[in-house]
């Protein structure tokens, strides 16, 4: 008891005891020490990350806006390319020398050249319908029927078949035409409805050398008969001399009808020949 009230005895304690509390406060101060330094080390990892985040939502941002521009561009490029090739299109048929007229699936004329007006002699047949446009014509179809030509091309549109035909026309101004028609079926943008696109060529000129050759190819004939005609009568007249007792005007005779076989098988050949042509005239 008497150590423990010494005055060294509490010096020794007290000094004990602040190196305790020296300790615990060392320990506390640790702590808290290393809890802020782990704060701060956690706080630039969670700004990096939510940087990076940013980062990579922009590029996917800038990427798309980029893919929508190429589209974008893209579409007009193939716009203008589209608008272009109509044009051509357009100009082709506006300068084609054959006439083109578009029928709309209504049965009313659309759209008709410069050749189609003039071949029909309509100044503008738009709105027109194929009554009022052929009115009462008369076509022979491709299997060599005749048809009226306005039911040829309602039948045509109606059930979207080919067909080709040629008429014998007479235009708005009365003038004579013949004229080659083909009829072919369409579609028309951009409801999809079908359509007939009318193509007429102007035959008349090939129809008049047509018709010229086979007046030519008749007269041609006519003289071969003629001339066969005459040959029979030199040939009896020759079979008279040669029964003659004369035998020079026996030779003579035999001499005159060799020429009349001679030419009676060429005017035989030239008839033939024109039977053939005649024949393929008429097919044609």
């Amino acid at each position: 008891m008497r150590l423990l009230a010494s005055p060294m005895f509490m010096r020794m304690a007290f000094a004990l005891l602040m190196m305790v509390a020296a300790f615990v406060i060392g320990v506390l101060g640790l702590r808290a020490l290393r809890r802020k330094l782990v704060g701060e080390d956690s706080l630039p990892e969670s700004l990096g990350s939510a940087a990076d985040a940013s980062f990579a939502y922009s590029a996917v941002i800038q990427n798309l806006k980029q893919q929508k521009f190429e589209l974008q561009n893209e579409h007009a490029i193939q716009k203008r390319r589209a608008k272009t090739s109509e044009h051509i299109t357009a100009a082709v048929i506006a300068n084609l020398p054959c006439g083109v007229v578009f029928i709309g699936p209504n049965g009313l004329v659309k759209q008709a050249n410069a050749a189609a007006r003039q071949l029909l002699g309509f100044a503008s047949p738009l709105g027109m319908g194929a009554d009022e446009l052929f009115r009462e014509t008369t076509a022979v179809q491709e299997s060599g029927e005749p048809a009226r030509l306005a039911d040829a091309v309602k039948n045509s549109l109606r059930d979207r078949q080919h067909d080709i035909l040629e008429a014998s026309y007479e235009d708005a101004n009365g003038v004579h035409k013949d004229l080659s028609l083909t009829l072919i079926p369409l579609t028309v943008p951009p409801d999809d409805a079908s359509g007939l696109a009318c193509v007429i060529a102007d035959e008349t000129a090939v129809a008049r050398l047509r018709r010229d050759e086979v007046l030519r190819s008749e007269l041609s004939a006519e003289m071969a008969l003629d001339l066969r005609t005459s040959l029979s009568i030199i040939r009896d007249c020759a079979s008279k001399i040669g029964a003659a007792e004369n035998q020079s005007a026996t030779g003579l005779a035999n001499d005159i009808a060799a020429q009349a076989d001679r030419l009676d098988k060429v005017v035989g050949s030239f008839l033939a020949g024109h039977s053939a042509t005649k024949a393929m005239a008429a097919r044609a």
